[in-house]
């Protein structure tokens, strides 16, 4: 009896702190699209549930920022020229038509970007409205650049939620983490942290094509943006630095070490959740399938107009395994479709990775899916498309619980004999439960980490305790040049008096033995 009254009233106290007059803040948020933003919502629903006021800009022309499909979270809609149908096409069609060529495609994205961002700064009735808000942070993804503006424009902290940028690129000049290339590949190398010489040649290139897009995007069109807008000189990468917080959506069951900040938290996996039961249709379907299990197979939502001659290869090689087969796919019906699969427009992905009858699944390599699959410890066939999948394949695959295919080129036989492996081959699924152990083995759950940290940003107005110098230095005092230039004139000094020393000791010497001689 009295362990319970212990309970109540510790529930009773944390209520009344949860409660009590200024624990919650009010949330600005600057939104990306498709996976970026099904992430940052979660941040956003569970910042509601603990009382944070949370308002998400969000243009007229946003592609699945819906407001009748969020519950608790507000927003505030501004107009923009683009539509809706011109959004997705961009980002659907581009995205793969650009890949790998990075900067041809971010170079009209942040086209795009900007334009937006000026529909919002300089709107003199928003930026009144935002101003009289009172915001306390602001929370972006600098994939989607504009937060870091409005941050500056509000005077209020700013904490990114990210997974990567291309490269690396804005985390290493703009947030000053290290990235040797000797041992952490370079996004967009497709590579892992196990690395030969050629792999490190490799990387080392990539490093250096990142650097040089770096200097040679936008940049000068953002920085005079920037400037027009605060009417005073400032730099793009300038703004990015000021970031409090960086969230990245990563763990070290994904991750190969690596150096970090203080002010950098990974956070890989916020997503995951216990699987639900599911429709009773998909559970007896999952349920038919007997000791063999079930396969589950999904490409994603970016990409729904894959070849027909495609879909017959893959149908075709699914036909060939024992086990069921429940397939997301929003397309023709392929004429080798097997009896053993099941086509779906969608899937509860994170409940199927949960059931235990689930043996395999085969995934284009988005960080979602993988952590859900990391999450439940189901081992993978990696088809990865565009963006960063085929680094996050490479790396699953370097730790022993996935296999890779090249989805444009394989075939039936070859994603047959993929499948039947990572099932079959016992280490496969060892070397996911060991990530899996490693991925729940944390102090703190991601979710919660991750609002801790926005709330630790809040409380104390920001987070300037945990930012290094090295944002305040020039790029030669970063690199100690001053420093090392100095030594070495001390050194050239003290070299130049040592042989000046010797010269007249052995004039000295000479000229004593001259008149040495002569007497």
């Amino acid at each position: 009896m009295c362990v319970k009254r212990v309970s109540v009233l510790l529930l009773l106290l944390q209520l009344s702190s949860f409660f009590s007059s200024g624990s919650c803040g009010k949330v600005l948020v600057w939104p990306m699209e498709y996976s970026h933003w099904f992430n940052l919502k979660i941040i956003l629903g569970e910042l509601v549930q603990r009382g944070h006021e949370v308002i998400v800009l969000r243009s007229s022309a946003s592609v699945l920022i819906d407001p009748k499909n969020e519950s608790g979270i507000k927003f505030e809609t501004f107009s923009t020229s683009s539509t809706r149908e011109e959004m997705e096409t961009f980002f659907i069609d581009n995205y793969l038509e650009y890949y790998p060529l990075w900067n041809q495609f971010f170079i009209e994205y942040s086209d795009i970007y900007e334009s937006l961002c000026k529909e919002v700064v300089f709107s003199k009735k928003l930026m009144a409205k935002l101003q009289a808000s009172k915001f306390d942070i602001v929370l972006s993804d600098p994939f989607a650049p504009c937060g870091e503006l409005l941050a500056e424009l509000l005077h209020i902290p700013l904490v990114y939620s990210l997974r990567f940028t291309p490269g690396y690129t804005y985390e290493k000049y703009s947030g000053g983490l290290l990235f040797p290339p000797s041992y952490v590949p370079i996004i967009g190398s497709d590579l892992s942290g196990k690395m030969t010489f050629m792999e490190r040649v490799k990387n080392m290139l990539f490093m250096l094509y990142f650097d040089f897009w770096f200097q040679t995007f936008n940049e000068k069109r953002w920085d005079q943006f920037c400037s027009e807008a605060l009417g005073r000189p400032v730099t793009f990468s300038e703004l990015m630095g000021k970031a409090d917080m960086w969230l990245i959506r990563s763990y070290w069951d994904l991750e190969f070490p690596r150096p970090l900040l203080p002010n950098v938290e990974f956070v890989g996996g916020l997503h995951c959740k216990p699987a639900k039961p599911l429709p009773k249709d998909m559970e007896d379907f999952v349920q038919s399938s007997g000791e063999e299990g079930v396969v589950v197979f999904s490409l994603g939502s970016m990409v729904s107009n894959m070849t027909e001659e495609r879909t017959n290869v893959i149908a075709s090689a699914l036909a060939q395994l024992p086990q069921k087969v429940l397939w997301r796919f929003d397309g023709k019906k392929p004429n080798t479709l097997g009896s053993n699969t099941q086509i779906y427009k969608w899937i509860p992905q994170n409940d199927l990775l949960g059931h235990p009858k689930t043996k395999a699944f085969v995934t284009h390599g988005g960080a979602n899916g993988i952590y859900e699959a990391i999450h439940h410890g189901v081992p993978m066939v990696g088809l990865p498309l565009f963006g960063e999948q085929p680094d996050n394949v490479a790396h699953i695959a370097a730790k022993g619980a996935a296999l890779r295919l090249n989805w444009k080129t394989m075939s039936s036989t070859e994603l047959a004999n993929a499948l039947k492996t990572v099932i079959n081959d016992p280490s496969y699924k060892e070397n996911i439960m060991k990530l899996s152990r490693i991925h729940h083995d944390q102090p703190m759950k991601p979710l919660d980490r991750a609002v801790f940290w926005i709330e630790h940003v809040m409380r104390h107005k920001g987070a300037k305790h945990l930012r290094v110098a090295a944002h305040d230095l020039t790029w030669y005092q970063y690199h100690s040049l001053d420093v090392i230039g100095f030594l070495l004139a001390c050194v050239a000094i003290i070299i130049y008096l040592v042989i000046k020393l010797c010269l007249l000791a052995f004039q000295k010497v000479v000229n004593t033995g001259k008149k040495t001689k002569r007497d």
